[in-house]
């Protein structure tokens, strides 16, 4: 062969080698390109390992702080926050146990109350994301244990069965948590202390403020202020170098959720799989598809411009943190997106876990602002339009093709677009007897079919749209008085209703 000859061929070669190598290469990013962010977000908590966890998350609600001496182990109750990576509970209680050269344990007390809110769909959700839970403590030589009961009553046995040396816990401002975090502090050992951090938001509840806030407007300052002290990466929760001498019993979470009795009318939704992988990979999808939208369109139901994520941070399996960190670095291509999502995100979102710990009647009237509950009150005898029954209500049997469509929406899937539940539940408010009544029923809807249910979030949500908290007095009205109005027409102005309520059109709920 001449030289030329082969120097065309070695090029073609060349070339050809080169094309295969950019098809290898395209096909190599598209088959990374699902699950980018795990582990992106593994690396970052690998280069953070050493962080110190912020002493004012952490605060003592036993007298005692200092651990108990010749025990067997610190346990981390885990109440809110069930997740293993970027939980500041989890990672204070690890610290103690290796300071302590101790054992770690981490503990879930599963109770049942017999109430049409203890539904398949919240339940299901749960315990699927406590068993990934618990394959994750395993892989990290951390026990874990499943406790039948009300932890007022179980856990305390517990930790004196195993000589646990502290208990560490997360943060709940709901009523119901915080009288069984009462409980266990009274039955505890007086020598084991308990601790609790708030693992739940960016800036903790105690520290943000020490009062009720009056709105946005009044705590966003304050957070926005400590968001560079506190919106910080996360460490990662390592293999614990300390073996447990006695391992958990393994959890049969097929057979516990079978025997559970809760209402199975009420299903699992399939496009919300429970679980931190799950949620991480709802967070990616979002930060590569939906964000970008979510600046301009976030108040238009009939388009994907939302996170989607509420579920997965109701039940603690994901970090609102975690998802503030990765959207404010991975988001420079939907810049104008960012600064309103994090409003929502942590500014708002966190202004409901406020009001419900400084508000012991968060999920009343007489929670309410005085000039809420007056015109409430003034009004509560007005003539409304229309009057339905609860069960009319919760089978989308009204006039208004939206709220039913809304509703069924809700019922069937497990959510409900963000502008559309102020709608929804406004429309409760002028369709029923009285405020309370109507308060009474977007609470118990809300609650029992929304998958973020049972959460400051929804508490507030409703409390807004009914009692006018953290909003303002605006023109009178009939029925609503003061309280901030919306009607159809006005729906029709934001968004194309029509498309809406044909693709929710309701069937048999």
């Amino acid at each position: 062969m001449s030289g030329k000859k082969r120097k065309a061929t070695l090029a073609v070669a060349a070339e050809s080698s080169a094309k295969q190598q950019k098809v290898d290469s395209n096909n190599s990013k598209k088959e990374k390109a699902a699950g980018w962010l795990q582990e992106l977000v593994q690396m970052q908590r690998f280069n953070n390992k050493d962080m110190k966890v912020n002493k004012k998350r952490v605060r003592f609600i036993s007298d005692t702080q200092k651990t108990k001496q010749d025990s067997e182990g610190v346990l981390y109750w885990m109440l809110r926050d069930h997740r293993i990576q970027d939980n500041w509970a989890l990672v204070h209680a690890q610290r103690l146990a290796m300071k302590e050269s101790l054992p770690l344990h981490v503990c879930v007390c599963l109770s049942v109350p017999k109430s049409e809110l203890s539904t398949l769909r919240h339940y299901g959700f749960m315990l699927k994301g406590l068993e990934e839970v618990e394959k994750e403590c395993k892989s990290l030589d951390i026990q874990f244990h499943l406790l039948h009961g009300s932890a007022g009553k179980v856990l305390p046995g517990f930790v004196s069965e195993h000589s646990f040396g502290a208990v560490v816990t997360d943060f709940s401002p709901l009523r119901e948590p915080l009288k069984i975090l009462e409980d266990v502090k009274k039955s505890l050992p007086d020598d084991v202390p308990l601790i609790q951090v708030d693992a739940h938001n960016v800036v903790p509840c105690w520290v943000a403020s020490p009062k009720l806030e009056y709105a946005a407007r009044t705590i966003r300052g304050k957070i926005t202020n400590l968001l560079p002290e506190f919106l910080t990466d996360f460490p990662l929760v390592d293999k614990h170098t300390h073996t447990a001498t006695e391992t958990a019993k393994p959890v049969d979470w097929a057979k516990i959720l079978a025997s559970l009795q809760v209402d199975k009318t009420v299903g699992e939704p399939e496009w919300a799989q429970p679980g931190t992988k799950s949620g991480t990979a709802m967070l990616e999808s979002f930060i590569d598809v939906r964000l970008k939208l979510f600046g301009t369109q976030r108040n238009d139901p009939n388009v994907a411009a939302l996170s989607q994520l509420s579920p997965w941070i109701r039940f603690g399996h994901l970090s609102a943190q975690r998802v503030a960190l990765q959207v404010k670095k991975c988001g420079k291509n939907a810049s104008e997106s960012v600064a309103p999502f994090i409003e929502e995100l942590v500014v708002r979102r966190e202004l409901t876990d406020n009001f419900c710990f400084y508000n012991k009647k968060y999920d009343s009237i007489e929670g309410a602002y005085e000039w809420a509950q007056k015109t409430l009150k003034d009004h509560a005898k007005d003539e409304r339009p229309y009057l339905y029954s609860r069960s009319q209500l919760e089978n989308a049997k009204t006039h208004d093709k939206l709220w039913n469509a809304a509703q069924y929406q809700m019922v069937s899937e497990g959510k409900m677009h963000g502008f559309l539940r102020m709608y929804w539940a406004k429309k409760i408010l002028e369709w029923t007897s009285s405020p309370e009544e109507a308060l009474s029923i977007a609470l118990c809807f809300n609650d029992r079919y929304s998958l973020d249910g049972q959460d400051p979030n929804g508490f507030v949500g409703c409390m807004w749209s009914i009692c006018g908290i953290h909003d303002q007095g605006w023109a009178e009205r009939a029925v609503f008085g003061k309280i901030r109005y919306m009607n159809y027409k006005g729906c029709q102005r934001k968004f194309d209703v029509a498309r809406f309520e044909k693709k929710y059109s309701p069937k048999t709920v």
